[in-house]
């Protein structure tokens, strides 16, 4: 069992944390909930000081920047020898940058794609960048939280490969939200077509489970607008720097700002189709 520091405590964190402790391992945690167990530390100094691992989930580069080494960062209570896994989705140029200013210290990139209740029920995909040696070190660790675990590459390849997801899934919440509003507006039951449209080729996890949240106009987050559009704009921001257009990622984000100025920011991401109905 391992000494684990676990910083970022939120909708994702917690339960992470949570299958942690209940596979055996010690935490310390920085700003946990009240009812999960570990030892609560005052800072992200005092939890890496007593940890042999120390895990990050926060919501942007600039929070894992700050964490890692604002005032009373982990940086400050690291111990050579000490494994950072960052399960954050950042900036990969910024993984890169984080790594290497962490001297004397393992790093792995970790993100992952599963949302609330992949987190909950343990079975979220993992996708990790670093070196292979430091990737079987904490293989233990992923397997108690994931099912899909992999080594994409060098330090910053998990982030990279993140990104893709999100373009991937940003895109398809987006199309299943034009395909379900063209239906309601040319006289079709929305539900009766997503349900025709699952037995097809445009079956998809999306369209059952954003779909069904389309269908019924419930869009309570399960990973919410305003981190989406945090994670488009790291694509396209990947793909400026390699002079590449991304024209549907960067039509989805405008969509995604149009909800965010509307309010809907804190709303799930398939809550683009409120949006489109409005007519944005």
């Amino acid at each position: 069992m391992m000494r684990i520091g676990f910083v970022g405590l939120g909708v994702m964190g917690t339960p992470m944390a949570a299958n942690l402790a209940r596979a055996g391992h010690e935490l310390f945690l920085y700003r946990g909930r009240e009812g999960l167990d570990g030892t609560h530390c005052a800072s992200a100094a005092e939890a890496a000081a007593e940890a042999e691992v120390v895990i990050l989930m926060l919501p942007d580069t600039p929070d894992v920047e700050n964490a890692l080494f604002g005032p009373e960062g982990v940086a400050e209570g690291l111990k050579p020898g000490t494994l950072v896994i960052d399960m954050s989705s950042i900036s990969p140029a910024a993984t890169k940058e984080f790594a290497q200013r962490l001297v004397g210290c393992d790093y792995l990139d970790a993100p992952v794609s599963g949302g609330e209740v992949g987190a909950q029920q343990a079975t979220l995909t993992i996708m990790v960048g670093g070196r292979p040696e430091v990737f079987e070190r904490a293989r233990p660790l992923f397997e108690t939280l994931g099912k899909n675990i992999t080594l994409i590459g060098a330090t910053g390849a998990g982030q990279t490969a993140k990104v893709a997801n999100q373009i991937v899934v940003g895109l398809t919440i987006e199309a299943v939200a034009e395909a379900l509003l063209f239906a309601e507006r040319a006289g079709a039951d929305p539900a009766v077509v997503r349900e025709a449209l699952m037995g097809g080729f445009a079956q998809s996890r999306i369209l059952e489970l954003r779909g069904e949240r389309m269908v019924e106009q419930t869009f309570e987050p399960g990973f919410r607008v305003r981190l989406h559009r945090k994670d488009l704009a790291l694509a396209i921001q990947a793909a400026a720097e390699l002079d590449l257009a991304l024209p549907n990622t960067a039509s989805t984000q405008q969509l995604m700002n149009a909800a965010i100025a509307d309010g809907d920011g804190e709303l799930d991401h398939s809550a683009l189709y409120k949006t489109l109905r409005r007519g944005r």
